[in-house]
C-alpha cells in the first residue's frame, strides 16, 4: 500500500524551473531590456549634465563607438556560430587577421566591395582549417585554435613581405611595404540628409536626455558604413536561422547533444562544418572591416579584437542579441577613449560608481532572500563605487595610460558580473566522434 501513495506530482514541478536560465533565473524580457537601455541612457544625460563634458553623448563619439563595436560583434557572432555547434573557436583572432590581409590584397586592385568579398573568404578558410582539425581529426579545440592564431600571423607577415614589399613589385610602387598593402578606395557610406541636419541641430542645444537621443540618432543615420549595415542584417538573420529554422535546430542540437542529434539522423559533422566555415567568415568580414575603415591592411591590425569578440559572447550568453550588446558597450568604452580622452573617462568614473551602487542595492536584496555570498559581493560593490567617487572628487582628469586600459577593464568588470547567469552549450569543447551513440 505504501507504494500507491507515493506523491507522483513532484518531478513535473521540477520541470518548469528546468526550462528557465541557469541558477533559476529567468531570461529578461524584451520590454525590460529596453527599459534597462532607457535607464542607462537617462543615467548617461545625468552624468553628463553634473560633470558638464559634452564629449560624453555626442553624434562623433556613438559614431566612433558603432565603427569600434563593428568587427568585435562579428567575431562574437563567429564565436556563437561555432560554439552553438559543440566547438570553441580561440582561432577567432586569427580569422580576423586573414580576413585583413585579404581585404588588403584584393582590395587595392579591385575595389572596397572585393575586399569585403576576400575578407569573407580568408577568414572561412581559416574556419575550415579548425573544422578539418577539430571535426575530423579530433585535436583539441583550444590547442587548434591557438596554432591557428599563430599560424595566421606567420603567414600574413610572410605574404605581405612577399607581396608588397618585394622591390619593384606593382604593390610596392602603389604605396606598400612589408608592413602594409596598397591604399584601396573609399567604402560607400550613407546619410540622411534632412534627418541628419535636424538631429544635428537639437543636438547643439544640449538639452537634457533629448540632445543625447538626438546624437544617438544623428549617428545611426550619418556616414554610415554599408558594411555597418550588413552588419545588422547579419545579427537580425543569425537569430532567425538558429532559432526559427530547422537548420537552426539541428545546429544548435550539436552543441548541446550531439549523440542524440545522430540518433535522429543529423549529419553531426557536416553541421560542425558549416558553423565553423560561417563563424571564420563572420570573423574575416569584421578583419575586412578594420581594413576599408583605414583604407589598407596594416600587420597587428585587429589588435585582440578576435578575443575580444570571444568576451562578449559569453556576456552575451550565447545569443545575438547578448553578443550585440555587448560589442555596443566595448565600443563605446574604446570610443571615450580616443574620442574625449582623459576627461571623458574622468566622468565616466561617476558613472561607474553609480552603476556599482546600484549593482550593491540589487545584491543587498539577494542576499536578504537567502543567496548565498550576495551580501559580501553587495559591501566589495558599495567599497569600490565610494573608492571611484573619492577618485573622481580629488582629481580633474585621467592618467593616459589608464585610460587606455579602460575597454580591457570595462570587458573584465562585465564578464565577472555576468558570470553567474550564464550557460553555454552543454557539447560545447567535448570530443565527439561519429558513431557514439550506436
Amino acid at each position: 500500500m505504501s507504494t500507491t501513495s507515493t506523491p507522483k506530482p513532484a518531478a513535473p514541478k521540477s520541470a518548469p524551473a528546468a526550462s528557465s536560465s541557469a541558477g533559476g533565473r529567468r531570461k529578461p524580457t524584451y520590454p525590460v531590456v529596453l527599459l534597462l537601455i532607457a535607464g542607462g541612457l537617462l543615467l548617461l544625460s545625468l552624468v553628463r549634465l553634473v560633470t558638464g563634458d559634452e564629449q560624453l553623448s555626442n553624434s562623433g563619439q556613438f559614431s566612433t563607438a558603432i565603427a569600434a563595436a563593428v568587427p568585435i560583434g562579428l567575431a562574437g557572432l563567429g564565436g556563437l556560430w561555432a560554439e552553438r555547434a559543440g566547438v570553441i573557436n580561440i582561432g577567432l583572432e586569427g580569422m580576423m587577421m586573414l580576413g585583413t590581409f585579404g581585404a588588403g590584397w584584393i582590395g587595392w586592385q579591385y575595389g572596397p566591395w572585393a575586399a569585403v568579398l576576400a575578407g569573407i573568404a580568408g577568414g572561412a578558410l581559416g574556419g575550415l582549417l579548425h573544422a578539418l582539425a577539430t571535426v575530423t581529426f579530433g585535436v583539441d579545440h583550444i590547442v587548434s585554435g591557438v596554432a591557428i592564431n599563430i599560424l595566421a600571423l606567420g603567414v600574413v607577415r610572410y605574404l605581405a613581405k612577399l607581396w608588397f614589399g618585394a622591390d619593384g613589385s606593382e604593390a610596392a610602387k602603389a604605396g606598400g611595404n612589408d608592413k602594409q598593402s596598397p591604399p584601396m578606395d573609399n567604402m560607400p557610406s550613407f546619410t540622411v540628409p534632412g534627418l541628419a541636419d535636424g538631429l544635428g541641430s537639437v543636438e547643439k542645444h544640449h538639452w537634457f536626455l533629448v540632445s543625447d537621443l538626438a546624437g544617438i540618432l544623428r549617428a545611426l543615420v550619418s556616414d554610415v558604413s554599408w558594411v555597418t549595415v550588413l552588419t545588422v542584417v547579419l545579427f537580425v538573420g543569425s537569430f532567425f536561422v538558429l532559432w526559427r529554422s530547422p537548420f537552426g535546430l539541428r545546429l544548435r542540437s550539436c552543441g548541446e547533444n550531439p549523440v542524440a542529434a545522430e540518433s535522429l539522423g543529423v549529419n553531426v559533422y557536416t553541421y560542425k562544418y558549416a558553423a565553423l566555415i560561417i563563424s571564420g567568415a563572420l570573423a574575416g568580414l569584421g578583419g575586412a572591416f578594420l581594413a576599408i575603415g583605414v583604407h589598407f591592411y596594416q600587420e597587428n591590425q585587429t589588435g585582440g579584437r578576435g578575443y575580444i569578440g570571444l568576451a562578449t559572447m559569453i556576456f552575451g550568453n550565447w545569443r545575438p542579441g547578448g553578443v550585440a550588446m555587448g560589442a555596443g558597450l566595448f565600443g563605446f568604452m574604446d570610443a571615450l577613449r580616443v574620442v574625449g580622452g582623459g576627461a571623458t573617462v574622468h566622468a565616466m568614473l561617476l558613472l561607474m560608481a553609480i552603476l556599482l551602487v546600484g549593482l550593491a542595492v540589487w545584491k543587498f536584496r539577494a542576499g536578504l532572500r537567502g543567496a548565498r555570498g550576495a551580501r559580501v559581493q553587495a559591501a566589495v560593490a558599495l567599497v569600490i563605487a565610494v573608492l571611484l567617487v573619492l577618485w573622481y572628487a580629488l582629481t580633474d582628469t585621467v592618467a593616459l595610460e589608464f585610460v587606455e586600459m579602460t575597454p580591457y577593464v570595462t570587458t573584465l568588470l562585465v564578464l565577472s558580473l555576468a558570470a553567474q547567469r550564464l550557460r553555454a552549450p552543454r557539447a560545447v569543447g567535448k570530443p565527439y566522434r561519429r558513431g557514439e551513440g550506436t
